[in-house]
């Protein structure tokens, strides 16, 4: 298991990671050096070729309260430094969705903020029935948009809903998530690590260059121009994993009625 000050790495099983926000005295609230030791984590997952997925999750009661507004800051900073600090933060959401490993988001408790904006950002996302989503931003003086809300959140629940969110920074349960398909699964509380193991135990049944090339036409293509742009990167990327061993491997085990085996990626 990897340790930061502020998370945890932990592979609990071969290919899979879990990354855990670890400050859970204050519900994982943003600190800087949270938002610093995640930046650094994701960059040495995104070359780590022995994970091939990650869930993210909180330690304690929460998945992440959102920015520690108890943190201790400059009383008056400048705007450069407020803009830095804004760049630094925001970027994580844009990290998570670089790396080339799928993220399973395994939503425990709170999710506020900017923690909303990380679970947003995720792949794929189960809750426990306790788990809370708040876009808060708009109830401490904020705009609504901040760190990829006014982004994400329309693209995974449409612009009516979102909006609402948005405007009211009202707390969204578990099981309206579930049922406006922002979550895809409700758990009981203290098993939302395990089914988000059951999903990245299927995904990597898969081919692990077919995985990878997926993530990278979801992001092309949800904000491809056209129909025609989209197809562009369908069609390149399934002109490469068709020269891949995996394809063969997948080939040959269908004819033969087995699961595939498919070698580590090099």
């Amino acid at each position: 298991m990897t340790i930061y000050n502020t998370l945890a790495l932990d592979r609990p099983e071969p290919g899979i990671g879990v990354l855990t926000l670890n400050r859970p005295e204050c519900l994982n609230a943003m600190s800087m050096e949270l938002v610093a030791e995640l930046h650094a984590c994701l960059t040495a997952i995104e070359t780590d070729l022995s994970i091939r997925v990650v869930i993210l999750t909180g330690a304690g009661r929460g998945f992440c309260s959102g920015t520690d507004l108890k943190a201790e800051r400059p009383a008056t900073p400048t705007v450069p430094q407020q803009y830095r600090s804004q760049r630094t933060i925001a970027d994580v959401v844009q990290h998570m969705r670089k790396i080339p490993q799928p993220i399973v988001g395994a939503i425990n408790g709170v999710a506020a903020g900017g923690g909303f904006s990380f679970s947003m950002a995720c792949d794929v996302r189960v809750a426990a029935e306790s788990a809370r989503f708040i876009c808060s931003f708009i109830n401490i003086g904020l705009s609504g948009g901040d760190v990829g809300s006014t982004y994400f959140l329309p693209r995974l629940i449409g612009l009516s809903r979102a909006a609402e969110l948005l405007y009211t920074g009202r707390a969204m349960g578990a099981a309206e998530a579930e049922r406006i398909g922002y979550v895809s699964r409700v758990v009981p509380d203290g098993e939302s690590v395990a089914a988000a193991l059951e999903i990245a135990r299927i995904i990597m049944q898969k081919s692990p260059f077919g995985i990878r090339m997926t993530k990278e036409m979801l992001n092309h293509s949800i904000d491809a121009g056209s129909l025609e742009a989209a197809l562009y990167m369908e069609n390149r990327s399934q002109a490469l994993a068709v020269q891949t061993g995996d394809f063969r491997e997948a080939i040959q085990a269908f004819h033969e009625k087995r699961p595939p085996n498919f070698p580590p990626e090099t």
